[in-house]
């Protein structure tokens, strides 16, 4: 009766250790963040795609970024006539993993298709508010800069 009572205390201390190990393993990987960028506003397109270079650089990439645009910021990031620096620096992002919306609405209203826009975007179809919400919903952090 001794050696069963012995190997069920080694079995029990085998699985105790191993689940701290897992623990400790938990603790150590952070999270993978989860953030939704809203961009309107025209004179704040290199603002934003600076902050959102920022949050890859500052999380090492341990993070997905959503980019949502409408508005008169859509106009920016048309191919056509398009800066260097912003095609530059938007397709870089895109690269780390960048995941751009654009609003149907938006386009609609400009007359703009997904083929007019810069690599790499989709269409909101539902509207780009909805898109945040929708996005807010699946535990994305919403940030307006």
């Amino acid at each position: 009766m001794r050696r069963r009572d012995m190997f069920r205390a080694a079995l029990a201390g085998t699985g105790t250790l191993f689940g701290l190990r897992v623990v400790q393993a938990a603790a150590t990987e952070p999270a993978r963040l989860k953030v939704a960028y809203h961009l309107s506003d025209l004179d704040k397109v290199n603002f934003v795609l600076g902050n959102i270079k920022n949050h890859y650089d500052g999380t090492g990439g341990n993070i997905d970024i959503v980019l949502v645009v409408h508005g008169p910021a859509l106009a920016a990031f048309k191919s056509k006539g398009i800066s260097a620096a912003i095609s530059g620096r938007f397709a870089s992002l895109v690269q780390q993993g960048l995941n751009p919306h654009a609003c149907a609405n938006t386009m609609q209203g400009m007359d703009i298709s997904l083929t007019d826009l810069l690599d790499g975007f989709h269409a909101a179809d539902k509207g780009g508010v909805v898109k945040l919400a929708e996005l807010q919903g699946q535990g994305y952090a919403y940030l307006r800069p």
